[in-house]
């Protein structure tokens, strides 16, 4: 943790900046201003999936990634001024595999914030969560940033109230990673129109942070990378000068640039996506695939172990990628072609066989 700290002192020099550090399986997240006074950090830990077995038996691999992410979380120096969970703390949403996350998030040194996944959501529409957690969308200032946590996964009210016979059937469909019987996330107009009202509050030179659990953008609806109001979504946020979106939901790396917004995504403590061979052993616990594929750039078994550094100022993004089991990554704002690039990568020449699958 100590080279990290170091690192990202002698990285960060762009004022304005947002960075975001991880090692398996959290991510650490510094603003950083002009004035390194101002700077402060905050932990994210998303998409645990703990998911009950029988009894007080639960999926011992998800406790383990949760478990170990907060060990590590409360020993990061210096302190993170606060934690966020990102979502999916259970798996099919059940008062005893939210309780049982509770009781390992309990662990946690100083204030943590929550936002709500699709799989703590779709069995009682987010009841029990609200008893643990409090409010669904909320949104508080700290240093000078004002933060806005999102339900990004709500949809169709015909498919929530309609289309299951019983709860469970439903947030088993929603807990289907490819499953053609899901529906798109969505903000909906209750929570947009509740975002323009807290946002007509905030000076638009104040940077803003969302957390949501799904993207906010539009990726692949196949796997529900997908929220349907999102170019809504983006609009109440481009009157800001600076604008960050951090999320969870797809377990792997990501990052986009629309306007002036700036996307991130998170790591999982469970299981990587697309699911790695390795992963047969667990099967029985692992929602179905239904559709096989390989995986755009193979790293060991648990993904992206390592960490990175993004830095977004004037509405540009530069990732650092430090990978202890693949080699080291830079993807850095190309200021002509208007766009980011992968520095290795990007040219198709240099492409290795199982990034040409798509």
């Amino acid at each position: 943790m100590n080279t990290i700290n170091n690192s990202r002192r002698n990285f960060i020099k762009t004022a304005g900046t947002l960075a975001i550090g991880s090692t398996l399986p959290i991510s650490l997240v510094e603003l950083a201003f002009a004035e390194s006074s101002q700077n402060f950090t905050f932990a994210y830990i998303s998409d645990s999936h703990i998911q009950h077995i029988k009894d007080n038996r639960f999926v011992r691999n998800w406790d383990r990634g949760l478990i170990r992410a907060v060990a590590e979380t409360n020993l990061l120096v210096p302190k993170p001024d606060f934690v966020m969970f990102g979502g999916d703390l259970a798996q099919l949403g059940s008062k005893a595999e939210l309780d049982h996350g509770a009781q390992i998030l309990s662990a946690l040194h100083g204030n943590v914030h929550y936002v709500m996944g699709e799989h703590d959501y779709y069995l009682d529409l987010g009841e029990y969560w609200e008893k643990l957690f409090g409010p669904q969308y909320y949104s508080f200032d700290h240093k000078g940033v004002h933060f806005v946590v999102l339900n990004s996964i709500k949809t169709y009210d015909d498919w929530t109230f309609k289309r299951w016979p019983t709860a469970e059937q439903r947030m088993l469909e929603m807990a289907g990673l490819d499953n053609p019987n899901g529906s798109p996330f969505m903000v909906g107009e209750e929570q947009r129109s509740w975002l323009k009202n807290d946002l007509d509050k905030v000076d638009k030179d104040t940077p803003v942070v969302v957390f949501s659990h799904s993207p906010l953008q539009k990726i692949y609806k196949g796997w529900n990378f997908w929220t349907e109001d999102a170019d809504q979504v983006q609009a109440l946020l481009k009157p800001f000068k600076k604008v960050s979106v951090i999320y969870g939901h797809v377990h792997q790396i990501q990052y986009n640039q629309i306007g002036n917004i700036s996307f991130n995504s998170v790591m999982a403590t469970a299981w990587p996506w697309p699911y790695p061979q390795s992963y047969a052993q667990a099967e029985q616990y692992l929602p179905k695939l239904t559709v096989p594929m390989n995986r755009a750039d193979p790293f060991f078994e648990r993904d992206a172990t390592g960490w990175q550094f993004i830095n977004i100022a004037n509405g540009n993004v530069d990732l650092n990628f430090t990978l202890y089991n693949n080699t080291s990554r830079v993807v850095r704002f190309n200021g002509k072609q208007k766009r980011p690039e992968d520095v290795v990568y990007q040219d198709e020449k240099a492409r290795i066989v199982p990034q040409t699958h798509y």
